[in-house]
């Protein structure tokens, strides 16, 4: 039904206007001058490397043992430093990540906690943990074998050099080192093992294990900030060669392209190696099932060393067991063939054999899409109990059935989500290589977004867990005092999976669907990746281009966005509905005479005395009436229509126009009550059941960000409005964004506690068959 019907004359309507100013320092179409460093030689105004660009280079010989009777990792490498920038550099920096486990870490010191009446064993076991996962430094040296000077600063080293090191100069030295390996189950961590009790076997996933070179750039210098266990690293592009020792028994997966296959691997394993470059559909198994068995109950006496190199680089990261079964396939890029492969033992299957490949595979495809050609001649993913992580040419993943093989289907697209997403940082920020220590969204954000449009493609109707904008409303229209901006460093985040990956990958998904359009969109980020492909890019480069490749102001986007906790809650307050009069007393009389008694015969007063009051006194006695008990002001007189012709005559032929038309004219009253402003997109339905959309930009709110109204003619009369039909915009509230108000139902379901070994639907389908077929003898 309409709300309201308003006579309006056609002067009034031709004067309706917007009036409100707001003051220009808390206007929220400013532009982002002073949150963006000034633009340089190094880095221009339009996002991009500027003509004086610049970036160091740090090369690596690594000769790498692992001691899988002791879990101890020793290493020798020799460092080459290229020196590109413009300063003559006196010390250089290394991280020493490890020393995050180290007894005396800060990592340890800044942890908080609080006691209950009810705490679990594993909690209590962690507080009296004193593993020792700290580096050990044998030595330190040049390459003639002299000492350096050096200091130790918990997690970075600092080498003082010599000589400074000057422009186009490059600087050698050698450490070596070791390290105790940290059990992923017990303690947790990116990098460790996974200790199999019942073939007392062991599952290394090996990373940030040598000393690496820290990034030295134009923006802030050296990125030495200390790595306390959340913000990741920031490292410079290298060439990497890598001799791995293991027992003999061991299959190894690493960074790079295996140099010595005929050493390593058997004639078998070679052959079908070789067979799997051609294999664009289905993968090759490289290392069965049953040879991954055999392996198991042996411990080789001897050792094999598997060799690797990889160019351009800016980590390294490697996996060995005994366990693995390795499969692999083929993905082509023109004439490039990029090996797409995984590794996992035995109680990743049936799972892993069956998606874990042609993931990887795919997710390589949907990001070049979307970004760049994968450079890389390999991509892996390596199968792991615990939390995903990802480094060049290789990642850790998680996803175990049930030791009957069935699974869930959170299991199931949980590990092909995790696949995606460690695959997919190939991309960000291994290739497009931004500083994780300092803006974790650079990273996690800009891959989770990608992952979602890989997942979709992957499968129609994928349950994704970020990506749309109503699944992020939660979080922003919660509390404010735990929630901080996304412009945060990485240390200091409140709710870091909603504020690193979930709301920066929703805000770029809502730039492609609403603000921008996707063809607008794609061509911009596609730029950003190619510009800064292997590059350190900062969040002014990512912002700037966007708008340079787009043309599309979007400081007002980011500064919601990025830089606060404002949330969307745009509230549709009233709907007022205009028509011009038409002065014609045949037609405005029955009108004013329907609307001028509806209110009384309506009245609860007036409809019982119709029956209780039987007779009233001048129905008694009619000498009590006069000429307005019989006077009916809504019936037209000869007067009227003389009236109306006058009107005609002096009418403009605008006014005629207008009067013509006979259009509904209705006023929508907006009001901003969650401080962040998004375009207003509305979808009209008509009393004849049609429907008509309508955009209005973000920038409707730029002299007002509070309350707006908006005015719309139709020829048609409206029966319903909707605020933002398709949740595009990230609403957190709902129930203020219709006309007339609908009343949204809220569902509960009783509290029932679940079993922590209740069946998972695979296992209770496969009970039910055997319930529904016939008893065997």
């Amino acid at each position: 039904m309409i709300k309201k019907y308003l006579l309006l004359s056609l002067g009034a309507f031709m004067a309706l206007s917007a009036t409100a100013q707001e003051n220009i320092n808390t206007n929220k179409f400013r532009q982002l001058k002073q949150e963006l460093a000034t633009p340089n030689s190094y880095r221009n105004a339009a996002g991009a490397p500027g003509h004086e660009y610049y970036q160091n280079q740090a090369n690596y010989d690594m000769q790498i043992e692992l001691d899988d009777e002791k879990q101890i990792i020793r290493g020798k490498q020799t460092v080459t430093y290229i020196n590109n920038s413009p300063d003559a550099l006196t010390y250089l920096w290394v991280q020493l990540d490890q020393n995050m486990r180290a007894q005396d870490s800060d990592t340890k010191k800044i942890q908080t906690g609080s006691l209950d009446d009810r705490m679990n064993v594993r909690s209590l076991k962690a507080m009296h943990n004193d593993f020792d996962g700290g580096f050990k430094l044998d030595y330190l040296t040049d390459t003639k074998g002299n000492n350096l000077n050096y200091t130790v600063n918990k997690t970075m080293l600092r080498i003082d050099l010599p000589t400074p090191l000057k422009t186009g100069q490059s600087y050698s030295f050698k450490v070596k080192w070791w390290y105790n390996i940290n059990d992923r189950m017990e303690i947790g961590g990116r990098s460790g093992y996974e200790y199999f009790e019942e073939d007392d076997n062991y599952l290394y996933t090996i990373a940030q294990y040598f000393p690496r070179m820290a990034v030295y750039n134009d923006v802030e210098g050296w990125q030495n900030k200390q790595f306390l266990g959340r913000g990741e690293f920031a490292l410079p592009f290298g060439d990497y060669k890598v001799a791995i020792t293991v027992p003999s028994d061991h299959v190894v997966a690493a960074t790079g392209e295996l140099q010595n296959a005929a050493e390593v691997l058997t004639p078998a394993q070679k052959k079908r190696l070789d067979q799997a470059r051609n294999a664009t559909e289905t993968p090759v198994i490289v290392c069965t099932q049953d040879e991954a068995i055999a392996r198991e109950p042996g411990r080789s006496s001897t050792k094999s060393t598997w060799v690797f190199k990889a160019k351009n680089v800016r980590d390294f990261g490697f996996a060995s067991s005994r366990k693995f079964i390795w499969d692999a396939m083929a993905v082509k890029f023109g004439s490039r063939t990029v090996m797409a492969m995984s590794f996992y033992p035995k109680e990743g299957n049936p799972l892993w054999e069956q998606y874990s490949t042609k993931v990887v595979a795919q997710t390589l495809k949907t990001y070049s899409k979307h970004t760049f050609d994968y450079p890389y001649p390999v991509a892996q993913s390596i199968h792991a109990a615990a939390i995903g992580m990802e480094y060049p040419m290789i990642c850790f993943n998680y996803g175990r059935p049930e030791k009957d093989g069935t699974y869930s289907d959170r299991t199931k697209y949980g590990m092909i989500g995790v696949i995606i997403h460690e695959v997919g940082h190939n991309f960000f920020p291994m290739i497009v290589n931004s500083d994780e220590r300092q803006w974790t969204w650079m990273d996690e954000g800009l891959n989770t977004f990608v992952q979602y449009l890989t997942e979709q493609e992957l499968e129609r109707g994928y349950p994704s867990r970020r990506g749309p904008a109503y699944m992020i409303t939660n979080y922003m229209g919660g509390d404010k005092k735990f929630i901080s901006p996304i412009m945060t460093n990485s240390e200091s985040i409140y709710q870091f999976g909603n504020n690193a990956y979930g709301k920066p990958a929703t805000a770029l998904n809502i730039l492609r669907e609403t603000v921008m359009g996707r063809e607008l969109f794609d061509h911009a980020f596609r730029e950003y990746a190619q510009r800064w492909m292997f590059k350190h890019p900062t969040p002014a480069d990512f912002f700037r281009t966007m708008e340079d490749a787009s043309a599309v102001d979007l400081d007002w986007f980011w500064r919601g966005w990025f830089y606060t906790t404002d949330n969307v809650e745009i509230g549709l307050d009233d709907v007022k509905w205009f028509q011009v009069s038409t002065e014609n007393p045949e037609i405005e009389m029955p009108i004013s005479r329907e609307r001028g008694t509806e209110k009384e015969n309506r009245f609860i007063g007036n409809i019982r005395n119709k029956t209780q009051i039987k007779e009233t006194y001048n129905e008694k006695d009619p000498s009590l009436n006069d000429f307005y008990n019989t006077y009916d002001q809504y019936e037209m007189s000869i007067l009227d229509q003389q009236d109306y012709e006058k009107y005609l005559k002096g009418q403009s032929e605008d006014e005629k126009e207008i009067m013509a038309m006979n259009m509904n004219y209705y006023q929508l009253d907006f009001s901003n009550n969650g401080g962040l402003v998004m375009p207003i997109i509305l979808e009209f339905e008509f009393m004849d059941g049609t429907t008509q959309r309508e955009f209005i930009p973000a920038e409707i709110w730029k002299t007002n960000d509070k309350n707006v109204s908006k005015v719309f003619a139709f020829e048609k009369a409206v029966k319903g409005i909707t605020l933002d039909p398709n949740l595009e915009t990230a609403d957190t509230d709902l129930e203020n964004n219709y006309w007339p108000k609908r009343m949204i139902p809220t569902r509960f379901e009783m509290y029932k506690s679940k079993s922590r070994d209740s069946e998972n639907p695979m296992q209770r389908a496969k009970r039910a068959e055997e319930a529904a077929s016939p008893e065997k003898d």
